[in-house]
């Protein structure tokens, strides 16, 4: 299972559990607001905002919320501004780091990253530090149960898909960006149930770490997601199996 996989199936099994669902709605928020912004408030014509108002339903998040989001981007509400920001950063091990916020305050979350990477032995770099290193790939998440892994391969493959990770769980469909709704429609098509479907950035290379550091890398990446302006984190460091076994156990 690759290193995306593993850190994957830790956040989706801790999502379970997560107390912290106001954050997670704040966060889905921003989301749906910028998208409506750049793209507009229907989400047939946007397809980012689409995939933010589906997010945004799987965490559970009600209508109504999602409405007064597209509401507040549209002048329907009122005024908010966001703006995307991507921090780069070193962490234990020299691992490379991604951070992807949404904020009103680029001062305040520029002094909060850079705080939980020192907090923790890291290091905030200059833009391109690490960035390179990544790549922008769809990824369609498709739960295991009643699901036939070659089947969905095949079928994802003869859509265009560039590769499956059948060994995850849920399994998992990699694309290229501008492929991600193609490919998906053609799975819900041939009656495949997709969970989600987003545009992430992935590790093209991963760090393999020793059980500490990789203890020491997770926390990291868990204190900057927990940060309210923190929308999703990245890292190129693989899990060694009996970390990944702890955690997702």
């Amino acid at each position: 299972m690759s290193g995306h996989s593993k850190w994957s199936t830790i956040k989706r099994q801790k999502g379970a559990n997560d107390a912290k669902r106001g954050a997670l709605f704040t966060k889905v928020a921003r989301e749906i607001i910028i998208a409506a912004r750049m793209g507009g408030g229907d989400p047939d014509a946007n397809y980012r905002l689409r995939l933010a108002i589906e997010k945004a339903r799987s965490v559970n998040m009600p209508m109504d919320n999602i409405k007064r989001a597209i509401e507040k981007a549209t002048g329907g509400g009122d005024a908010v501004t966001f703006e995307e920001i991507i921090y780069e950063g070193y962490g234990p091990g020299g691992i490379a780091i991604l951070v992807e916020a949404q904020t009103d305050n680029r001062n305040r979350t520029a002094a909060e990253v850079r705080s939980m990477f020192t907090k923790s032995g890291g290091q905030l770099a200059g833009a391109g530090a690490v960035a390179w290193q990544f790549e922008p790939r769809g990824v369609i998440a498709v739960p295991r149960a009643g699901a036939d892994a070659d089947e969905v391969a095949l079928l994802a493959i003869d859509a265009g898909a560039d590769d499956i990770d059948t060994e995850a769980d849920p399994i998992e469909v990699y694309t290229s960006p501008g492929d991600l709704e193609k490919v998906r429609k053609a799975l819900e098509a041939a009656g495949v149930k997709v969970e989600s479907g987003e545009i992430a950035m992935i590790a093209q290379n991963t760090v393999e770490l020793d059980a500490h550091r990789a203890r020491q890398a997770l926390r990291l990446v868990e204190s900057l997601e927990d940060l309210e302006d923190v929308q999703r984190v990245t890292a190129n460091f693989d899990i060694p199996e009996e970390v990944f076994a702890e955690l997702a156990g």
